[in-house]
């Protein structure tokens, strides 16, 4: 049967600080290391041998990728980059403190925004540092596919092409694969994965630098298992699961 490794990269700098993220890419801190490397380690625990690795644009994620396949000890197999495993874009929340925009908004409007479906926070101007056409990694993206702010389910939207043009037809084929991405760009995979409603969706949250192991069927096409590797730090997976 073939497996699916999902990975949220590891503590970002802006985890730390309690920072708004989303297409902002910082990096790593030394924790956030570690959860990679770890990552590596329970994967090759184990048993899980990818064939093919799929991670964002956005460093903490690639080097999440990368510290996971050097304690797989595949760091040949080959990894595609794509911007639309980035994170949620979190539009003009990007940078801020979280504790701060719920002193200045209320904790009710920030539920809303960070965690509600369909609902995305405030856009940023075409002229804002943080809006993806004034970073040259998206020179080759047509503009109107980007975002200038993003709920779950436009995530959804531009990760689900993806999923299906790219990821999944490898799984498909018996291969094994592994991605490391974001907490929302993984949730958007689960959700496809688990057939998870707009409802549920909304409880589910992924652990940095915890791997979700996930076997499929002979086909590729439906979930049998799912696990994370790090029990002391796995969050609740949903009754489909």
């Amino acid at each position: 049967m073939p497996q699916l490794a999902l990975i949220r990269h590891g503590q970002s700098e802006w985890n730390l600080q309690n920072r708004f993220t989303g297409w902002v890419d910082v990096n790593l801190t030394d924790e956030g290391i570690a959860q990679a490397k770890r990552a590596g380690e329970l994967l090759a625990e184990a048993g899980f041998k990818p064939d093919h690795g799929y991670v964002s644009v956005l460093k903490r994620a690639i080097r999440t990728m990368n510290f996971t396949l050097e304690g797989l000890d595949r760091l040949w197999i080959p990894v595609e980059k794509s911007w639309r495993l980035n994170e949620r874009h979190y539009g003009g929340l990007a940078g801020l403190n979280k504790a701060e925009v719920t002193e200045h908004h209320g904790a009710a409007q920030v539920k809303i925004w960070r965690r509600s479906f369909d609902i995305p926070p405030p856009p940023v101007d075409l002229d804002h540092e943080y809006h993806p056409a004034n970073d040259p990694r998206y020179a080759a993206v047509p503009p109107a596919l980007l975002p200038s702010s993003e709920s779950l389910k436009t995530t959804l939207e531009r990760v689900q092409p993806y999923w299906e043009a790219a990821i999944s037809p490898r799984l498909e084929a018996g291969e094994n694969v592994v991605v490391a991405a974001h907490g929302n760009s993984l949730r958007a995979l689960t959700k496809l994965l688990f057939s998870i409603d707009d409802q549920a969706i909304i409880d589910i949250e992924i652990p940095t630098g915890n791997p979700l192991l996930i076997e499929l069927t002979d086909d590729g096409i439906t979930p049998v298992s799912a696990r994370y590797l790090d029990g002391d730090r796995a969050t609740a997976l949903p009754e489909i699961i």
